[in-house]
């Protein structure tokens, strides 16, 4: 499994296209915002002679699904998420006029993911995790045979996910990290939802939050 990493909008998120060797893609929390963020994604995915098979998104925050309908329109994708996110995505278009980013929110089928559920890709799978904290229904994507796992906002390099957003919970953040992601083996590579990846051992070192 191959990776890809775009940093999009003003808010700096990673949007994610996970490739397999026979040229599929899943593409993960697509935060292009500018039209030119959309044409850098979808050149890419071109050039690259991928299929898109999959939209997916760790959670719903304004950021991480700034370019949903962008991406479920252009490959007849339904958006993959959690039940506990539902609410969140609602609320989507008002948090982007409350940040002064307003956006064409998706508002479509969804399909929902649950705790411990795999996602077939390639060679490997996808398993789901349920880690909330940071928001009602966050997930992250662990395909072990690859060794990474894609956060979300849960886990970042030396901190963790804000909680003074609706649904958000410190204790509960804290709890799905240490009992979902750091019983992860430590070569892990976590892939955040934004700035640098990280692993799971050098987080158990030296995250501040989780010492």
């Amino acid at each position: 499994m191959q990776i890809k990493c775009f940093e999009f909008s003003p808010i700096q998120e990673n949007t994610y296209v996970l490739m397999d060797d026979q040229q599929s893609c899943i593409i993960i929390d697509p935060g292009c915002y500018f039209d030119s963020e959309k044409d850098e994604l979808v050149q890419f995915i071109e050039e690259s002679s991928l299929t898109p098979m999959m939209l997916l998104n760790t959670h719903c925050h304004l950021d991480h699904v700034f370019g949903n309908k962008f991406i479920a329109e252009k490959y007849k994708l339904i958006p993959k998420i959690h039940m506990n996110e539902k609410k969140i995505l609602e609320m989507a278009a008002a948090s982007g006029l409350m940040y002064n980013l307003p956006f064409d929110s998706y508002q479509g089928e969804l399909e929902y993911l649950e705790d411990g559920q795999k996602i077939t890709f390639g060679g490997d799978s996808l398993e789901v995790i349920l880690a909330p904290g940071h928001s009602p229904g966050s997930l992250c994507f662990y395909a072990e045979k690859s060794g990474i796992l894609i956060g979300g906002d849960v886990l970042f390099q030396n901190s963790i996910g804000r909680t003074d957003l609706p649904g958000g919970d410190y204790d509960t953040l804290i709890k799905s990290i240490k009992e979902r992601i750091l019983v992860l083996p430590d070569q892990t590579i976590v892939y955040s939802g934004h700035g640098p990846s990280t692993t799971v051992g050098r987080e158990k070192m030296s995250n501040p939050f989780l010492q």
